[in-house]
């Protein structure tokens, strides 16, 4: 799959992450496992679980379903973006996000817990958006 323009401003600007993040986010493009654990899914959604304690991380994954999450814990985290920054950000519980991707769209980014307690978010993925659901790897699936 080639690169779009936002994709290839951002390698352009990834000369400030470590080389290992920026050879993942490079392998990553395709990964639709927008949360740890898929914890239901039918015709309509998938309900993704993420727990990270202290230090621990998600890898790249490319949102392109319309969807929204849910921070159940609060706590603080680091996010490399497709743009080439880095974000860090402190989440209160019950905060909550909705994004909505037209047909092409996406956003790919990792998420690692830089704060001293456990964090826990709820992500919701509709099905019926504008963009074909990624595969996912039936590892991540409950049961």
């Amino acid at each position: 799959m080639a690169l779009s323009m936002k994709e290839k401003d951002a390698v352009r600007s990834e000369a400030a992450w470590p080389q290992w993040v920026t050879d993942e986010f490079r392998t990553s493009q395709q990964n639709g496992c927008v949360g740890m654990r898929l914890l239901s899914e039918n015709d309509r959604v998938r309900v993704w679980e993420i727990r990270l304690k202290p230090g621990e991380r998600i890898g790249f994954h490319r949102h392109v379903l319309d969807y929204f999450w849910t921070a159940i814990t609060p706590g603080r985290a680091r996010s490399h973006q497709q743009d080439g920054s880095t974000v860090e950000t402190d989440y209160y519980a019950g905060e909550t996000r909705h994004e909505t991707y037209g047909p092409g769209e996406s956003k790919i980014h990792d998420l690692e817990n830089i704060g001293n307690a456990e964090l826990i978010f709820t992500t919701v993925e509709f099905l019926r958006s504008s963009n074909k659901p990624l595969p996912i790897p039936d590892k991540v699936r409950m049961g």
